[in-house]
């Protein structure tokens, strides 16, 4: 099943005897599924088989669901086209001109035909209710058919997604075999670093090998990095497994990245102080970092 993205787009349009039907789906991404309609409220009955629609085929994301409905010109018993000023709105606007003409020393009058051009102000004598129970299979047939325009254009993003992800993961693959590769040239370092170190505190005595070599095994056991090293190469196979798997890849995607960001740090802290092999391996460190970085901002928008 191929991943899915956050983001899409679709409209659909239909002519119904009653008028032109448009219905539109945008979805970006969020951390749930957040569902928003906004229809004349004509279509309030139609909500919740329109939301019971969306969420069979969304899992994740901020999703806006906009209806809009233009009536058929032809009007019942009138001529078509005939319509009314919406008075109760245009006193509202006169009324609210006046206020501001006498509150701010306004001279002037009202534009009439700038009102008429408001939404609302002119209303269809023949206007009635629309039944909403005649065309709510007509609105399910539009959101299923949205919802599929919606869900092939998430799949082509997803797909998108996938090949910039899989070839970061890859990537990070080559870092991590890189640091395995220089890993074993910072062992001599310990040797050295602590002969000189105990050197300094003894005064020039002379030191026990034996014990040399166990305190250097310690030191040793501390700043390796091949548990770390080891851990980033299994997430790197998870996360391919991720991206081939069903369900909220996302999700789980975001908890993996963490999980290697704290191995990606971990690495960081231990090869501070080992000479040119250590900032040798923290470069290689901040590089996978930075990579990790890029696929979470990436993973962000993954259902």
């Amino acid at each position: 099943m191929p991943i899915r993205s956050m983001t899409g787009f679709a409209r659909v349009s239909r002519s119904t005897p009653s008028g032109e039907l448009t219905l539109s789906i945008k979805t970006v991404n969020h951390r749930g599924l957040d569902m928003h309609f906004h229809a004349p409220s004509d279509f309030d009955p139609v909500e919740p088989a329109l939301r019971a629609a969306v969420r069979k085929r969304v899992a994740r994301g901020h999703v806006q669901v906009q209806i809009s409905f233009k009536r058929a010109t032809a009007a019942q018993g009138g001529e078509a086209g005939e319509s009314s000023v919406n008075e109760a709105m245009l006193s509202a606007w006169l009324q609210a001109y006046r206020d501001a003409a006498r509150k701010y020393n306004l001279e002037g009058a009202p534009d009439l035909n700038q009102a008429l051009r408001m939404p609302g102000m002119l209303e269809s004598r023949a206007a009635e209710r629309i039944d909403e129970a005649s065309l709510e299979p007509e609105v399910l047939s539009a959101a299923e058919e949205a919802i599929e325009h919606l869900d092939a254009f998430r799949v082509h993003e997803g797909s998108a997604i996938e090949v910039e992800i899989r070839g970061r993961v890859e990537t990070l693959r080559g870092i991590v075999r890189r640091m395995e590769e220089i890993r074993s040239r910072a062992l001599p370092y310990f040797h050295q670093r602590l002969r000189d170190r105990l050197g300094e505190l003894l005064g020039g005595a002379q030191l026990d090998p034996a014990r040399l070599a166990q305190e250097a095994a310690v030191l040793a056991e501390r700043s390796d990095i091949s548990e770390e090293l080891v851990r980033l190469k299994t997430h790197a196979d998870q996360t391919d497994a991720l991206l081939a798997a069903e369900g909220e890849t996302g999700k789980k995607l975001d908890f993996l990245l963490q999980e290697m960001n704290r191995e990606t740090n971990t690495i960081l802290s231990k090869t501070g102080g080992l000479g040119e092999t250590g900032l040798t391996l923290t470069d290689l460190g901040l590089a996978a970092k930075a990579e990790i970085d890029r696929i979470r901002e990436q993973s962000l928008n993954v259902e």
